[in-house]
């Protein structure tokens, strides 16, 4: 049997000789591995690198078997990122947290979508790391560790009848008014007022806007799992940190 899809590379590692396992997040069908005949070629090896979009066959028996895919570029976001290390950083964390966090063979179709249009921005360096930080906020939503950003968690007062949201309680994932917070501040995580549309951010706002994602993303989603955040993503908030200090 086969099926095509479009799809994202996550990774390729060396398999045997000259083949290589490829792990691709799918359009219709999620995370999903399987063989590139002759992946560890010079011809293959520029296409099968993370967070290339590409498009695929998958061929195989059944789906219960590993299969292997033949694989065509679409969009070279690898290749086009190499002249900017803060964005190769970005688009290899992006790959490593996906790779290490999906569920396998389980359609993602929005989060599959919000990281085609990050990856698509990768070459505006004004846009990206504010797609990023949002992006991390639409990961926690599609796997189902959401964070409560409509309302102060201690006034119950809605962003749409003027609460001033400035923090997030990290117990409960619930954003606190800046009024309500001020005087548990050492208690609670900055929250970044252009992560609820209030305002453009300014350089420092990004890496303050990925320590509180990134620390819900640690605690309910790899946590669970006995898991850490990856290093890549490690790596790429502490560039992003001198970035910031310009």
């Amino acid at each position: 049997m086969e099926w095509r899809d479009d799809g994202i590379i996550l990774g390729a590692r060396p398999h045997g000789e000259s083949h290589a396992m490829v792990e691709i997040f799918c359009a219709s069908a999620g995370r999903w591995t399987a063989m590139v005949h002759g992946g560890q070629s010079r011809t293959k090896q520029p296409i099968l690198q993370s967070g290339n979009e590409v498009q695929f066959t998958w061929r195989g028996r059944h789906e219960s078997q590993t299969g292997h895919f033949i694989v065509e570029l679409s969009k070279p976001h690898a290749a086009k990122a190499m002249g900017d290390p803060l964005a190769l950083l970005a688009l290899s964390a992006c790959c490593h947290t996906l790779s290490a966090l999906l569920p396998e063979r389980d359609a993602e179709p929005q989060l599959f979508e919000a990281t085609k249009v990050l990856l698509a921005n990768m070459e505006e360096p004004d846009l990206w790391p504010i797609l990023y930080a949002k992006w991390e906020l639409g990961l926690l939503e599609a796997l189902g560790a959401g964070l409560d950003l409509k309302s102060c968690a201690a006034t119950g007062q809605l962003v749409e009848d003027g609460a001033s949201l400035a923090f997030m309680s990290p117990k409960t994932a619930r954003a606190v008014s800046i009024e309500a917070g001020l005087p548990y501040q050492d208690r609670l995580l900055p929250l970044p007022a252009f992560l609820i549309d209030q305002g453009d951010p300014q350089r420092q706002d990004i890496p303050a806007a990925l320590k509180m994602t990134g620390y819900f993303i640690e605690q309910k989603l790899f946590a669970p799992a006995h898991k850490s955040l990856p290093e890549a993503r490690a790596a790429f908030l502490k560039k992003l940190d001198r970035w910031a200090k310009g």
